[in-house]
C-alpha cells in the first residue's frame, strides 16, 4: 500500500513544473550540513571546484556522508515520495555556491543528462559526455519525467542572489529544441524562485530554467539533489542509488 503524504504544493508542481516549500531544514540541521560541506572542501576531494573558495562539489553524495543522510532523511523523503512514490532514490548531488569569487550566469536550458555507471549503447540514449570521470548521457524524456530535483537552500536567496528563474508549464512540452526554447521565452513570463534559508525548490528536470549572476557579495549555497524512480533499460545502471 502506498502512503498518502500531505503535500499542499503538489498541484502547483504538477501544473507548473516547480514548487517552493519553506522550512524544510531547521537552523541546527543547516549548520551541521554547512560544517560538513566546509570540511569536504578543505579535503580537496574529486569534483571540488575552487576559485578563492569552494563554489561547487559535483559528487556530493559520494564525498559527504551528511548529504547521503540528508537525502534519506524523513523530511526530504516526504517531499520526494509525494511525487515519485516510496521506491524513489537519490541519484546525484551537487553543491552550488555563488560568491564574489565565483559568480556566473546560466542560460535557459533543461536538465537533460543523468549520471550512469558505465557507457552502454542503448537506443534513445545519447549523446554521451564525461564529468569528473563519470559517464553522463541524455536519456529519453520518459526517464526525466520520472525524476524530481530538490534544491535545498542553506542561505537566503532573494532577487539579488542570482536565483533560479523558471518558465512555468514548460516541463510538460518534452525535450525542446533551440527554436522551441525561444518560443517559450517569448510567450511566457519567467518567474524567479526566491527561497529563504532552510526552504526547498522542487523542479521537474524538463522545466526551462536559468539564473543570473548574484549582485551582492554573499553566499548562495544550495544542495542540489536529483531523485529517480525505476531502473534504466538495456543494462544501463544509475551511477549511484542512495
Amino acid at each position: 500500500m502506498t502512503r498518502t503524504i500531505a503535500a499542499p504544493w503538489l498541484p502547483h508542481l504538477r501544473e507548473h513544473g516547480y514548487a517552493l516549500v519553506p522550512g524544510v531544514l531547521g537552523a541546527p540541521d543547516a549548520a551541521r550540513i554547512l560544517a560538513a560541506l566546509d570540511e569536504a572542501g578543505e579535503a580537496d576531494a574529486d569534483g571540488v571546484r575552487r576559485k578563492e573558495s569552494v563554489y561547487a562539489i559535483r559528487n556530493l553524495l559520494e564525498v559527504v556522508p551528511e548529504i547521503r543522510s540528508l537525502a534519506r532523511s524523513a523530511v526530504v523523503r516526504a517531499l520526494v515520495e509525494a511525487v515519485l512514490g516510496e521506491g524513489a532514490f537519490a541519484v546525484r548531488g551537487i553543491l552550488f555556491d555563488k560568491t564574489p569569487d565565483a559568480n556566473w550566469k546560466v542560460a535557459w536550458h533543461q536538465d537533460l543528462t543523468i549520471a550512469v555507471r558505465e557507457k552502454r549503447e542503448v537506443e534513445g540514449f545519447g549523446p554521451w559526455s564525461e564529468k569528473t570521470g563519470i559517464a553522463h548521457v541524455q536519456p529519453p524524456a520518459a526517464v526525466l519525467e520520472r525524476m524530481i530535483t530538490v534544491r535545498l537552500h542553506l542561505d537566503d536567496c532573494g532577487a539579488e542572489n542570482g536565483p533560479v528563474q523558471v518558465i512555468p508549464g514548460s516541463h510538460a512540452a518534452g525535450r525542446l529544441g533551440a527554436e522551441q526554447v525561444q518560443g517559450w521565452r517569448a510567450d511566457r513570463a519567467a518567474v524567479p524562485t526566491l527561497v529563504a534559508a532552510g526552504g526547498a525548490l522542487l523542479m521537474r528536470p524538463l522545466i526551462l530554467h536559468a539564473s543570473s549572476p548574484s549582485t551582492v557579495p554573499a553566499h548562495r549555497r544550495v544542495v542540489h539533489l536529483d531523485f529517480a524512480a525505476g531502473d534504466l533499460p538495456g543494462g544501463l545502471e544509475w551511477h549511484g542509488r542512495w
